[in-house]
C-alpha cells in the first residue's frame, strides 16, 4: 500500500518527524540553477527552429556565433530547451575544437580570436614564428591560438580572423584585418544557378527524373568510367551506389565535405567555384538510391563555401530542381575524425564524432539507422560530366592503367602550388615539372607526402611511381585524398614526422586506447634527440593493428616512413 502524503507536504517530500529516519528535502532543486535571462536569449535564437536532437551542434553554433563563446548558462538553457541532460550537451560541445566553452567564474574570451594554422605546410612556411610574434604585435584584446589545417595550404601560412581567412599571413595583413573589422568570409566569384543552367546544367538530372535515363544505365556508366571515391578510400562509385540501392528502404545520403587531411583543399576549390556541378551530382545520387534526404557535412573552416551553398541550395529548391529529396547543410565544428564516414554520421546526428564499430557498414545501417550512401564532394562533382559525355570520355583521361582526370592538392616547396587537374596516375616528378613550375627557388627536391598526413613520406628517389590507388601500398604509403606536400633539402624529416604525429595526437577522438595513448606516447618518444627505434616500431605496430579506425591505424605511417627511408637522419 502506498504511503500517504502528510498534510502540508508536497509529493516527493517527507516531514522530518521524530524517529522517522527521514531528512526533510531541500526547498530548491539540486544541480545547476537555470538562468532565466540565458534561457530567454537561447529561446530567441532558436525561434522557429525545431527542437530536434540532431540539431544540437547547429544550435551550439548559433549561440557561439551570437555571443562569441558558450557560457555554462548558455549550455544549461540549451539543454533545457532540447530536453537533454546538461552532461550530454557539455560532452558534445567540449568534443569539438571550435566551440569556446566558458565554465563558472571564467570571463568571456576576447572579441576577436586569430587562429594560426600550424599543420605541416604552414609550419614549413613560418607558422611557429608567427604564433610567437603575433601576440606582442597585436596587443591586448586579441587572442592568438594555434589551429589545425584550414584547407588553404597553397597560400601558407594561413590564419583566420573570426571567419575571415588571411592567406600568406603576416603581422601586417593580420593587423589590417583586425583594425578593419574584417571578420567575415570573403566570397569568391563562382558560377551561380543561372550561369550553370545557361550551359545545360541540371539537364542530366532532369533526364534521370523524367525516366529518360534508367537508373541501371546510370550506375553502369559510373562503373565503366572507373570513377572511385576521391575522399581517400577509392571505393568504386558505381558499385557503392548499387550496394546501397539494394538495401531495404527508406534510405538516406550523406556528403563528406569535411576534408580535414592536412594538405587537402581540392573540395573547397570546387565548392567555391562550381557548386552546382557538385549539387547536381548529389541530386543524381539521391535519385539513384532513392534517398529521402541528403545531408551535406561541411567543415567549419569553409565559411565562404557555406554561404555559397546556403544561397544556391535555396535557389535550386525555389526552381523546383529537387522534388525527389531534401537537401540539408550541416556544419562541422573542428574535428578531423569526422572525415571518417561513421564519425561524420554521428556528428550529423548531433553527437560526438566517435567512429562506429563495423560491421554493420553505413551502407547497411547509417544515418538515423537507415542505409546511407556516403560520397565525397569531388566524386559527385564528376557525375554529371560522366553521364553527359560518356564513361569512355572520363576513363580515357587517365595515364597508363589509371582512369579519369584527378585533382591533386599540391603545396610545399614548389614554385606554383594549388589544385592541379591532371591525368590520374601521373608521377610526382611530372606533377612538379609540368604542373607546378618546378621546385621553389633555392630548394632541391628531397621527399614528398603523396596522400596528406596519413599517407606516409617517400624520398625523391621514388618520384617516378604513378600517383594512384594501389600503386604505393607496397611501400607503406598511399595517395588517399591526393594531398601532395613537397619537401626539400631545407626540411628535417624527423621534424616533419613529429609535426604530423602531433596533429594526430590532437585530433584523436580518444575512443580507443591504442590511438589515444599511442599518439601521445609517440610524440614523447619522437621529441627526444635520439629515437628509440625498437620501441617506436613496437608502438607503431600496436597502433596500426588495434586502433578502431583509420586515424590510429595510419598515424604511424610518417614515423615508419622516416625509419625506413631516411635512416641517416635518425642519429
Amino acid at each position: 500500500m502506498a504511503e500517504s502524503v502528510g498534510q502540508g507536504e508536497r509529493p516527493g517530500e517527507r516531514a522530518n518527524h521524530p524517529g522517522s529516519g527521514r531528512r526533510k528535502a531541500p526547498n530548491f532543486p539540486k544541480g545547476r540553477q537555470l538562468d532565466p535571462d540565458a534561457r530567454t536569449r537561447v529561446r530567441a535564437l532558436l525561434a522557429g527552429h525545431p527542437r530536434q536532437r540532431d540539431m544540437l551542434i547547429e544550435y551550439l553554433h548559433l549561440i557561439q556565433d551570437r555571443y562569441g563563446h558558450l557560457s555554462a548558462d548558455h549550455l544549461q538553457a540549451l539543454a533545457k530547451e532540447m530536453k537533454l541532460p546538461m552532461a550530454e550537451v557539455f560532452e558534445v560541445a567540449s568534443f569539438y575544437a571550435h566551440f569556446d566553452i566558458g565554465l563558472d567564474g571564467e570571463s568571456a574570451p576576447p572579441e576577436i580570436t586569430i587562429r594560426v594554422c600550424d599543420s605541416l605546410t604552414c609550419d614549413l612556411m613560418g607558422a611557429q614564428k608567427l604564433l610567437q610574434n603575433l601576440p606582442a604585435h597585436l596587443g591586448a584584446g586579441v587572442r592568438v591560438v594555434p589551429a589545425p589545417c584550414m584547407g588553404r595550404c597553397d597560400c601558407a601560412p594561413v590564419a583566420e580572423v573570426g571567419h575571415n581567412h588571411v592567406e600568406r599571413a603576416n603581422p601586417k595583413n593580420l593587423s589590417e584585418a583586425v583594425e578593419g573589422g574584417h571578420t567575415h568570409p570573403h566570397i569568391p566569384e563562382y558560377r551561380d544557378l543561372a550561369a550553370y543552367r545557361a550551359t545545360g546544367g541540371y539537364g542530366c538530372l532532369n533526364d534521370c527524373l523524367s525516366g529518360a535515363r534508367p537508373v541501371e544505365k546510370v550506375i553502369e556508366a559510373l562503373s565503366d568510367s572507373g570513377l572511385r571515391g576521391l575522399g581517400g578510400a577509392g571505393f568504386p562509385t558505381g558499385r557503392k551506389w548499387g550496394l546501397v540501392r539494394g538495401e531495404p528502404g527508406p534510405r538516406l545520403m550523406a556528403v563528406n565535405a569535411d576534408e580535414g587531411e592536412p594538405g587537402t583543399f581540392k573540395d573547397r576549390h570546387y565548392l567555391e567555384s562550381e557548386p552546382h556541378r557538385f549539387l547536381e551530382g548529389a541530386l543524381i545520387g539521391a535519385w539513384a538510391v532513392e534517398a529521402e534526404a541528403v545531408y551535406i557535412y561541411l567543415r567549419d573552416e569553409y565559411p565562404a563555401a557555406r554561404e555559397i551553398l546556403l544561397q544556391e541550395i535555396a535557389a535550386l529548391e525555389d526552381a523546383g530542381l529537387s522534388p525527389h529529396t531534401k537537401l540539408h547543410l550541416r556544419r562541422g565544428a573542428g574535428a578531423y575524425i569526422c572525415g571518417e564516414e561513421s564519425a561524420m554520421i554521428e556528428s550529423i546526428e548531433g553527437k560526438r564524432g566517435l567512429p562506429r564499430h563495423r560491421p554493420p557498414y553505413v551502407a547497411q545501417v547509417g544515418l538515423f539507422g537507415r542505409p546511407t550512401l556516403v560520397n565525397n564532394v569531388e566524386t559527385l562533382f564528376w557525375v554529371p560530366s560522366i553521364l553527359t559525355q560518356g564513361a569512355a570520355w572520363f576513363a580515357d583521361q587517365g595515364a597508363g592503367e589509371s582512369k579519369g582526370p584527378r585533382s591533386y592538392s599540391v603545396s610545399g616547396r614548389v614554385e606554383n602550388p594549388g589544385v592541379k587537374l591532371t591525368p590520374a596516375g601521373i608521377t610526382l616528378r611530372q606533377l612538379i615539372d609540368d604542373y607546378c613550375g618546378g621546385m621553389a627557388e633555392g630548394h632541391s627536391f628531397k621527399a614528398y607526402l603523396p596522400g596528406g598526413a596519413s599517407g606516409g613520406i617517400l624520398p625523391a628517389s621514388m618520384a617516378d611511381i604513378p600517383l594512384d590507388f594501389g600503386k604505393l601500398e607496397h611501400l607503406g604509403s598511399f595517395v588517399g585524398s591526393h594531398a601532395v606536400v613537397i619537401l626539400s633539402d631545407k626540411d628535417d624529416m624527423k621534424a616533419v614526422a613529429l609535426n604530423l604525429m602531433r596533429f594526430f595526437e590532437d585530433e584523436s577522438c580518444g575512443q580507443c586506447t591504442p590511438c589515444r595513448n599511442g599518439t601521445e606516447k609517440a610524440v614523447q618518444l619522437m621529441s627526444q634527440g635520439v629515437w628509440d627505434r625498437p620501441l617506436l616500431e613496437d608502438l607503431a605496430g600496436v597502433m596500426a593493428d588495434a586502433s578502431i579506425c583509420g586515424l590510429g591505424q595510419a598515424a604511424p605511417n610518417p614515423l615508419l616512413s622516416v625509419l625506413k627511408h631516411f635512416p641517416e637522419e635518425l642519429s
